[in-house]
């Protein structure tokens, strides 16, 4: 079937709540998707109020998939196939599902108001070519498959059998930026993920005072960087060497005040960076 083609579809979920400068968030959620799947050999496009990944080899799906979930701005997503909105198309296309499943449903979702046959009857009318060619019944509560089918307003349509529920969040990128003192533990790589899952840019510096702290803890932490720049995007990470700084803190200073010393310098020096990357925020 020349007009039938395997795509990822992909769903936003808090953009909808956007107003005039919608179709900003839109634009960066776009250049992000394009930019994590940048290595691969496929296409990014825009239809209405979904986004779309096609022109790929079957063998990289689950890649793609693994990649695009790890997205902030995404609500789900969805391997599908691709029809001509057209009902002898979609028509043609059901026949050929086999299924061995004991129940199932049709659910339709028409986007677009000019296809012919409202959801309702769309949805009993390919439930009865469902019925015709497999031993199954319909269970429109509690079925072990359901079939969806999106019409959408560009002409296509799209048959899918599952939703995959991703991070949602807003695009990075659309809330100015941020730099994180990034740490060896766990609170500031979830601060991290928790601020750009807000839709803010991160930088990140780290303070290392080797031989006081070892070069397996500036490993650890790049390695923490590198993890959550999956979800984050690309990081810039700075290390700051901080041991002349803390030898003048234990030779100058009360015992008592060291660390509170110390992490004042730490936000001082982070402050001059920020304000040297254009960030809004530590």
């Amino acid at each position: 079937m020349e007009t039938c083609r395997n795509v990822i579809l992909i769903r936003f979920g808090e953009l909808f709540l956007k107003g005039r400068n919608r179709h900003v968030f839109e634009k960066k959620l776009l250049d992000n998707i394009k930019q994590k799947l940048n290595k691969f050999d496929c296409s990014v496009s825009k239809i209405g109020n979904r986004y779309l990944v096609s022109d790929y080899e079957q063998s990289i799906e689950k890649i793609l998939i693994s990649k695009i979930k790890n997205i902030f701005g995404i609500h789900s997503l969805s391997n599908a196939v691709m029809l001509d909105s057209d009902i002898n198309v979609i028509t043609e296309y059901f026949n050929t599902i086999k299924l061995t499943n004991k129940t199932f449903r049709v659910s339709v979702n028409r986007a677009d108001k000019r296809f012919p046959k409202n959801s309702t009857e769309f949805s009993a009318y390919l439930g009865g070519i469902i019925l015709k060619n497999n031993r199954i019944k319909v269970d429109l509560h509690n079925p072990e498959i359901n079939i969806f089918v999106d019409i959408r307003e560009n002409g296509k349509s799209f048959v899918y059998y599952n939703t995959i529920n991703c991070l949602n969040g807003m695009p990075v990128g659309t809330s100015g930026k941020g730099l994180l003192l990034l740490s060896g533990g766990i609170d500031s790589p979830v601060a991290g993920f928790l601020t750009a899952k807000r839709g803010m840019e991160i930088s990140a510096i780290h303070f290392h005072s080797y031989p006081y702290t070892s070069e397996l803890a500036k490993e650890k932490v790049i390695k923490l960087a590198n993890i959550i720049s999956e979800y984050t995007g690309k990081i810039k990470m700075y290390i700051c060497n901080f041991k002349e700084v803390q030898e003048a803190i234990h030779k100058y200073c009360n015992e008592e005040y060291m660390i509170t010393i110390m992490r004042r310098i730490m936000m001082r020096i982070a402050e001059k960076l920020s304000i040297k990357l254009g960030s809004q925020a530590i």
